[in-house]
């Protein structure tokens, strides 16, 4: 199916939101990751969320350029016109965008699809995340607020980030005390009173609850997804709204336990990032080809190897495939495994 619409999409987070499921949101930075994303979601049933961080953007134009915008636009493209041949709906989405890299990423595109809205066409990506937990929560509340008109105006959703997760991706890294790791409900009533709650435009809530990217030996890391319901409550109080009024987004999600995830999409959340551990289903799947297949990857002794075993498509389809089962893990553990808008 072609990449959802913004009203699609809307119907999506909807649907995640009244039905108590999320979907995965999962970061990729090639074609074969894109194919196994989506892959992934058609051999589960289940829509999802395609996205891109500034490091996958720059890498997608190509790693000596690092262009970045030209990389999401390329990315986008790419993904739209692949996502035809599959009976799923998909989202594009870019992630964690900084202060210092909203001139040369965020920004680009959303000038692009202003062009296309002007044009009687839909934008480019459904939905862009600013990242603010770097700046003062006043000055990323700001940006925000800045933001969301201009995405109102091409029918996007903005994604915020009011809290610090801790851990570091694409060169966002957070390091300090433990209490910044969780959100507070006072720092979410100011973001509320800025933002509103709808009738300014849509956004979508990154709280952070003890998250931390990457992967953590147990015990390292204490996640406390009550606290999203507890700020529910809270602005719900506040508000004088229905309960759980955020849509609410759950990053550094590798390697929660599953109980940890069913908490947090109780609680609100309808979307969770995955990069890590589908980075890892990829690349280790390409690791042990490798090993079983040394002699035919390798030209060994003066040997000619096997061009059928050494050629990029034999073990790209077996990455493509492991990370695509990775995906499939992550629709059953959210919910989302056999909702899709076309089931």
């Amino acid at each position: 199916m072609p990449v959802a619409t913004p009203e699609q999409y809307a119907d999506m987070l909807d649907r995640a939101k009244s039905g108590g499921f999320a979907y995965p949101a999962i970061n990729v930075s090639s074609s074969q990751t894109i194919n196994s994303v989506l892959q992934g979601l058609t051999e589960a049933g289940s829509d999802g969320i395609l996205q891109v961080t500034t490091g996958g953007a720059d890498y997608f134009a190509g790693h000596t350029v690092k262009a970045r915008a030209a990389g999401a636009l390329a990315f986008a493209r790419f993904a739209t016109e692949v996502a035809k041949n599959y009976p799923i709906t998909v989202a594009l989405h870019t992630d964690h965008c900084p202060k210092d890299a909203l001139p040369g990423f965020v920004l680009p595109l959303v000038e692009a699809s202003e062009e296309e809205v002007r044009a009687g066409r839909n934008p480019i990506f459904q939905s862009h995340m600013w990242d603010g937990s770097a700046v003062p929560l006043d000055e990323n509340i700001q940006i925000a607020q800045d933001l969301l008109p201009r995405m109102k105006n091409i029918n996007a959703i903005l994604e915020v980030e009011i809290g610090v997760v801790g851990g570091e991706e694409d060169g966002v890294q957070h390091e300090g005390s433990n209490e910044a790791l969780y959100t507070t409900v006072a720092d979410v009533t100011k973001a509320v009173e800025a933002l509103g709650l709808g009738e300014n435009g849509r956004y979508i809530s990154a709280l952070t609850f003890g998250n931390v990217h990457g992967v953590y030996k147990p015990g390292n890391v204490k996640l406390r997804p009550e606290l999203l319901g507890e700020i529910q409550e809270g602005i719900a109080a506040a508000f004088g709204t229905g309960p759980k009024p955020l849509d609410l987004v759950f990053h550094g999600g590798s390697g929660s336990t599953d109980d940890e995830i069913a908490l947090a999409v109780a609680n609100g959340v309808v979307k969770m990032n995955i990069d890590t551990d589908t980075q890892y289903a990829f690349t280790r799947s390409i690791a042990g080809y490798m090993f079983s297949n040394y002699e035919g990857v390798l030209k060994v002794d003066g040997e000619v190897g096997n061009k059928k075993q050494y050629d990029p498509r034999a073990w790209g389809k077996v990455a493509e495939s492991a990370m695509a089962a990775r995906v499939v893990e992550a629709t059953q553990q959210l919910g989302s495994q056999g909702k899709s808008l076309g089931a």
